[in-house]
């Protein structure tokens, strides 16, 4: 029984890190996302960067990534930013692979 317990904690901690890196690759996208919405605002510096937690904070409000996009959204449309929807969407899809190789590198460090 003992090598099956072992396997059993080996298979729960796994599936642990792996809940844990796609978290961080999450809010790594939305950093990247936070960012490129900041740069399209006329954000820059710390301006940018506190606007960037913004939008990492706004995936804590329900499950999936329809509250990022809603901040995302609605802060374009204060601003007057002219993004479609689709354009912000596929942004999202864009830097999520981006920020898979990020958070990955960051990992083997």
């Amino acid at each position: 029984m003992s090598t099956f317990d072992d396997r059993e904690r080996a298979q729960e901690a796994k599936y642990a890190l792996d809940q844990e890196t796609q978290f961080k690759v999450a809010a790594r996208r939305n950093k990247l996302l936070g960012l490129w919405a900041a740069d399209l605002m006329g954000m820059t510096g710390d301006d940018a960067q506190a606007y960037a937690k913004t939008v990492v904070l706004s995936d804590l409000e329900e499950v999936g990534e329809e509250d990022v996009f809603r901040k995302v959204r609605g802060d374009f449309d204060t601003a007057g930013v002219d993004r479609t929807d689709a354009r912000i969407r596929e942004q999202m899809a864009e830097l999520l692979p981006v920020a898979r190789e990020q958070i990955m590198k960051d990992i083997k460090e």
